[in-house]
C-alpha cells in the first residue's frame, strides 16, 4: 500500500510539472504573437537611402542603403555650418561685406540664392540664416572666404573646404567627403544617411544651430553699402517645420544628381529622432518618406 502511494505522489508531481512547463511555453507563444501584432510596420520610402536614429542613444530605429554614398546637394550646408560655427575666434556679430564673386558665383551655377546685394554688410549670424533658410548658395561663399585661411579668395575657399573634410574625419565619417562649400560646386561631394545624420545630430548640440533650423521665416536688417539699411526676408525651403508636428529642422538639398534629399529632426513627448534621405523622387516625395520614419521612429 505505501508502496502504491508514492508512486502516485510521483505520477502527480510529474503531471504538475508538465502542464506547468506547457502553460509557460503557450505562455511564451502568445506573448510573442502579441508583440509580433503590436510591433509597427517597417514603412517602405520611394527613397534608395534611409536612416533614422534616436537622437539621445544614437541607436539605429531604421536602415536602407545607409551607408551607400550618394550625392547630397545642399545637405552639405550642414557641414559648412558646423565648420563656421566651430571656429575658436567665431564673432557671430562680425560683418562679412558682399563681394560680386558670391553673386556671379549663383549666376553662373544657376544656384539657390540668399539674394545677398554687392556692398552690403552682412553679419555671420544673419549669413547662416541666409545660408540654411533659403539654402543660399551665395551666403555659403561668403562664409567659406570669410573662415578659410589663404592670401587668395581661391586659397580661402580650399582651406575652408579642407577643414570641411577634417571635421568630417574628427566625427567618424568615414564614407564623407566635400569638394565643395555648398554641395553643388564640386563634382566628387558625397556622404551617406547613417553619416549626414550623425553630422546633423552633431551640429544640434549648438544652440545657434537649432535656433536658426528650426526658424521658419526671418526679415533681417543689413548695412547697405552707402551706410543705409536694407531688410532681408527669409523663408524655411523645409515644409516640415509647419507640417509635421515636432519637426525642429534640418535641412533640405535636391540637384540633378543628388536628386531629393532631406535631412530631419523632431521631438515628441521627450525624445527626438533625427534622420536622413537621400536621392528621392521629388520634394513631394522626400517629405512623405520623412515623415514615414519619423513616424516609425516614434512608435520604436
Amino acid at each position: 500500500m505505501k508502496t502504491g502511494i508514492k508512486v502516485i505522489t510521483r505520477v502527480s508531481v510529474s503531471a504538475t510539472i508538465a502542464l506547468t512547463a506547457g502553460a509557460l511555453i503557450a505562455g511564451s507563444a502568445f506573448a510573442s504573437q502579441a508583440q509580433a501584432a503590436t510591433a509597427p510596420a517597417v514603412p517602405k520610402i520611394v527613397a534608395p537611402g534611409g536612416f533614422v536614429m534616436n537622437n539621445a542613444t544614437g541607436k539605429a530605429l531604421y536602415t536602407k542603403a545607409a551607408d551607400t554614398r550618394r550625392p547630397t546637394g545642399s545637405t552639405t550646408k550642414i557641414m559648412t555650418a558646423q565648420v563656421v560655427l566651430s571656429d575658436k575666434k567665431l564673432d557671430l556679430n562680425a560683418k562679412v561685406t558682399i563681394d560680386k564673386a558670391y553673386s556671379d558665383y549663383i549666376v553662373k551655377n544657376t544656384a539657390s540664392s540668399a539674394r545677398l546685394i554687392v556692398g552690403d554688410k552682412v553679419t555671420v549670424r544673419q549669413l547662416l540664416y541666409g545660408l540654411m533658410l533659403p539654402s543660399g548658395c551665395d551666403a555659403a561663399y561668403a562664409l567659406a572666404d570669410k573662415f578659410g585661411v589663404g592670401s587668395t579668395r581661391a586659397a580661402r575657399v580650399n582651406s575652408f573646404i579642407g577643414k570641411m573634410n577634417a571635421s568630417a574625419k574628427s566625427l567618424g565619417l568615414t564614407n564623407t567627403h566635400f569638394d565643395s562649400f555648398d554641395g553643388i560646386g564640386g563634382k566628387n561631394n558625397y556622404s551617406t544617411p547613417r553619416d549626414l545624420t550623425k553630422l546633423a545630430s552633431k551640429a544640434m548640440k549648438d544652440p545657434t544651430f537649432r535656433t536658426v533650423v528650426k526658424t521658419t521665416s526671418t526679415k533681417q536688417r543689413v548695412v547697405t553699402k552707402n551706410g543705409g539699411y536694407r531688410d532681408m526676408s527669409w523663408s524655411n525651403t523645409n515644409k516640415l517645420l509647419s507640417g509635421y508636428s515636432g519637426d525642429i529642422g534640418v535641412k533640405t538639398g535636391s540637384g540633378p544628381t543628388a536628386k531629393y534629399c532631406l535631412v530631419f529632426a523632431a521631438s515628441r513627448n521627450g525624445k527626438t529622432v533625427i534622420g536622413t534621405v537621400l536621392a528621392s523622387t521629388s520634394e513631394a516625395t522626400r517629405t512623405t518618406d520623412a515623415k514615414k520614419l519619423m513616424d516609425y521612429g516614434f512608435k520604436k
